[in-house]
């Protein structure tokens, strides 16, 4: 425990945790290139892989590191602009850097959410230094992994690399995405690992025997609530679907005109039984969640209840209400209300600016596009658009449920990465050409590097076109 050790072992134990979480990402990564996402659209989930699908398994782990070098390299430029606390740093940073300390100072700093995403942040500065760079380097990696997240995704759902890849493309160009991986706050370590365990069920879903894959989701998703409670989101979005299914079949459903692209079917998941359910949605979340603690507290029961029952007070309080930025859960996907992490107004009308905002190239058009889906997973109850709706909607709605009258956009994240995904759907379906897509992801990239200016403090604008971005009135 860091609180028993001194500074040097403290620092070692760190980057060591550090990087055995990296290792179980890239085993994450294994396991998805590994699935049936390669097989044609007509192929059954049940069918043994061909030999000639092993060099397309080949050629998705390339692509995923591609994507994820790509990514990490374009969120590295400018990151140590500016070299001061943006927005929330103010509270996470200064918890890391407790908890490097040879005999950790009380109060605890920042006990309101999990500690695992100021660990890495912890480790980064152990490793980097107390710096604007060792502060938000390991978002830039988190960043990175949910673009490939959303390509593993991509993978599942369609079935193809081009598709996949148009996925993870635009998730990449949506601001939201991008601003959250350059800053030192807990919500991109939640995002990868709830994509990561995402994909890992969408690749489980349509195979006879998902229990590895949902044993991995489990545990990711018990590491992204880990960093922060609404990681439960999408857990409780997956245990929602295999109960509706299990009571569907233990109710006897059949569907009179029964097809191979349906959510829901008699057979499915003959083999995973409730035990394998407990394993993967209820005990591998919660060790995974727990694990995160031992650093701090050891195993010391009263110690990592108490911290349990204060976030829970922390997180379920209804706030008060009156932050500048403040904004309710309905008007998110609308952007109605950014929140402004950074504005410096500098010599000669110069502006530094970082809006979290989102491309409105991407989220308005995928409302549009959302609708398509919502409409074939109930008319037509094709499989995917199911999936899509429930990693869209559950993400989103939840925060309906709580009492907290304190919301902000950057609550919309994970629902908002997801979107991406809607939009591939919808550009990819029968009739419309194929360069259709390719052409979309180019208006999207349009639209990121219009925002740019106010999405990144080193690329800096002048104040009439900061202005003429700020396109209403709510946006100021």
């Amino acid at each position: 425990m860091w609180r028993n050790y001194h500074k040097q072992r403290g620092t070692c134990a760190m980057l060591s945790d550090s990087c055995g979480r990296m290792r179980s990402m890239k085993i994450a990564i294994s396991f998805f290139v590994r699935g049936d996402a390669n097989l044609p659209r007509k192929t059954s989930p049940q069918q043994p892989l061909e030999p000639s699908a092993v060099p397309k398994m080949s050629r998705s782990a390339v692509i995923s590191v591609a994507i994820f070098l790509v990514a990490h390299l374009a969120l590295l430029i400018g990151l140590t602009t500016p070299d001061k606390f943006v927005f929330d740093e103010v509270h996470y940073v200064p918890a890391a850097r407790q908890m490097l300390a040879p005999a950790m100072s009380q109060p605890m700093l920042n006990p309101m959410h999990p500690p695992l995403a100021k660990e890495l942040i912890a480790a980064s500065i152990a490793a980097f230094g107390d710096n604007a760079f060792g502060w938000r380097y390991p978002a830039t990696l988190f960043g990175a992994l949910a673009i490939v997240a959303i390509y593993l995704c991509g993978l599942a759902l369609f079935s193809a690399q081009g598709p996949a890849i148009a996925a993870a493309l635009i998730a990449g160009s949506n601001q939201m995405l991008y601003v959250q991986a350059r800053i030192a706050m807990l919500d991109i370590f939640a995002l990868a690992f709830g994509l990561l365990a995402t994909a890992a069920f969408m690749h489980g879903f349509r195979r006879e025997r998902p229990q590895a894959l949902f044993a991995l989701a489990g545990g990711l998703f018990g590491l992204a609530a880990a960093c922060k409670w609404s990681g439960l989101f999408p857990l409780g979005v997956c245990i929602l679907i295999v109960a509706v299914i299990r009571l569907m079949q233990g109710w006897r459903t059949l569907f009179a005109d029964a097809k191979p692209d349906d959510w829901y079917r008699p057979d499915l998941w003959p083999s995973f039984r409730l035990h394998h359910v407990a394993l993967c949605f209820a005990v591998l979340p919660g060790v995974a969640y727990l694990a995160a603690f031992v650093p701090l507290y050891g195993v010391s029961l009263p110690d990592l209840i108490e911290a349990q029952r204060r976030i829970f007070a922390d997180n379920t309080t209804t706030a008060i209400a009156g932050h500048t930025y403040m904004s309710s859960w309905p008007s998110w996907p609308l952007l109605a209300r950014p929140v402004w992490f950074l504005f410096d107004k500098g010599a000669e009308d110069n502006v530094a600016a970082i809006v979290f905002l989102g491309n409105p190239l991407v989220l308005w058009p995928a409302l549009i596009a959302l609708t398509v889906v919502l409409r074939d997973f109930i008319v037509a109850r094709r499989w995917d658009a199911f999936l899509i709706a429930a990693f869209y909607f559950g993400p989103w709605l939840a925060w309906a449920l709580l009492p907290r009258t304190l919301g902000f956009i950057y609550y919309y994240l994970p629902a908002a990465t997801a979107a991406s995904l809607a939009l591939v759907y919808v550009l990819r379906r029968e009739g419309l050409p194929r360069w259709l897509l390719w052409v979309y992801v180019g208006v999207a990239a349009a639209g990121f590097a219009t925002m740019l200016p106010v999405s990144a403090a080193f690329v800096g604008t002048s104040m009439r076109t900061f202005g003429r971005l700020m396109l209403f009135q709510s946006w100021i």
